[in-house]
């Protein structure tokens, strides 16, 4: 969402506006300003503006942002935030609308740094370091299914690439972080970046190998193809065993006993 907003926004000025109203002030502070440029933190979202105000979004588990069209119209439902503009003077014109969200603040750039300090690497980010990852992960006894969904560990990290990198490299969810080795890190963290960047790239997540691409289905229309996130009590689709699911720090858990033993 980051690279799309930045994109069709980013250079030109942009309306902004909250229909619902919980975002009014904060919406005046950047309306009619140009958008510079557009950037994620793993799950968080900021829009810097040419008056130094950033506004932070985090969609959390039911923040969405509308397809971006050229005519928005009345808005339907709770829009906390509309965005509507070009990027370039001779440019389309875009907008967008926000709902939902779990934040939408707007920012001065010490409190920006505040927020991103607070957060572990970010594997879409370039200059990202996975040994800052690594040296909480190797002294902690937390299970690794809990700590690559910590933000403060890793950013950016949600529930389908947790259950499906941990099965793409045979590792049990319930494995406490200090079990776990360098190299197994090394190979975790690669993995993740490029499954992350294909994500980006394709615009879906795409987890299952091509050799394994057969058989089951995905857990549902319109969503990815898994080895275990969602298809819990179904065979695994590698050796056969029942996919197996628990909930952990509040969030649904699935893993293969069989392919990821411990």
């Amino acid at each position: 969402m980051a690279k799309v907003h930045h994109q069709r926004f980013a250079g030109g000025v942009v309306r902004v506006s909250s229909p619902q109203g919980r975002f009014a002030d904060g919406a005046a502070l950047v309306d009619g300003r140009v958008l510079v440029k557009s950037e994620a933190w793993g799950k968080h979202l900021l829009h810097h503006y040419d008056s130094g105000l950033v506004v932070h979004v985090h969609l959390g588990l039911y923040g969405t942002f509308s397809e971006p069209a050229e005519s928005l119209g009345v808005p339907v439902g709770q829009v906390r935030m509309r965005i509507f503009g070009a990027g370039r003077a001779d440019g389309p014109v875009y907008g967008t609308d926000l709902r939902g969200p779990t934040a939408c603040e707007v920012l001065h750039e010490p409190e920006v740094a505040a927020l991103t300090a607070r957060l572990g690497p970010d594997p879409l980010r370039r200059n990202a370091d996975p040994d800052r990852a690594w040296q909480r992960i190797r002294r902690s006894s937390r299970p690794l299914g809990a700590l690559l969904m910590d933000q403060s560990v890793v950013a950016g990290v949600g529930n389908v690439y947790r259950a499906e990198l941990l099965f793409r490299h045979g590792i049990s969810p319930q494995r406490p972080g200090r079990d776990l080795t360098a190299d197994e890190w090394d190979a975790l963290w690669t993995d993740l970046v490029e499954l992350m960047k294909v994500g980006v790239r394709r615009g879906k997540i795409v987890v299952v190998r091509r050799e394994h691409d057969r058989g089951a289905p995905a857990y549902a229309d319109g969503k990815p193809r898994t080895y275990v996130y969602r298809r819990a009590g179904e065979p695994c689709r590698i050796c056969g065993s029942t996919v197996l699911h628990a909930i952990l720090d509040g969030r649904n858990l699935f893993w293969c006993p069989t392919c990821q033993p411990g």
